[in-house]
């Protein structure tokens, strides 16, 4: 059993699958929504707690770029 002062850090791949979405769609959201990575070298990591307190906060959200999101309530 890990603690979470213990969790690894994740690759690009990793972190893509687990939210579900593009690499590019990642590396978008590092540039332009600063999602929470880390450079190590050539290559991104990420702590799955950081990312997903984000996507909690709302970094992940389209109403962060100002984009209108359908919610099907009239």
């Amino acid at each position: 059993m890990t603690s979470r002062g213990d969790e690894r850090w994740l690759s690009v791949d990793e972190i893509a699958e687990y939210l579900g979405v593009s690499k590019d769609t990642v590396y978008s959201w590092i540039n332009g929504r600063g999602m929470p990575a880390h450079r190590m070298g050539r290559l991104w990591k990420f702590k799955r707690n950081k990312v997903d307190a984000w996507v909690e906060s709302g970094g992940a959200s389209d109403r962060a770029t100002g984009e209108q999101q359908v919610t099907g309530d009239d």
